[in-house]
């Protein structure tokens, strides 16, 4: 299970695939669904759906 957090290296998010079981430590536990990865200049955008329907994102 990969923990996703601000500390999460950007190797490790960069090397997340569908199938993969991530958790944000909190409530949302599950296998990915769908990645999205956004860059708006600042910060890059990661966005895990997982098949739960729930949604992790993260900023770095």
């Amino acid at each position: 299970m990969i923990r996703l957090n601000d500390e999460t290296p950007l190797e490790v998010l960069n090397e997340i695939k569908q199938g993969d079981m991530v958790t944000d430590t909190f409530s949302k536990t599950g296998l990915v669904e769908n990645i999205e990865m956004t860059d708006d200049g600042l910060y890059r955008i990661y966005q895990f759906t997982l098949v739960t329907g729930r949604v992790i994102v993260l900023k770095k």
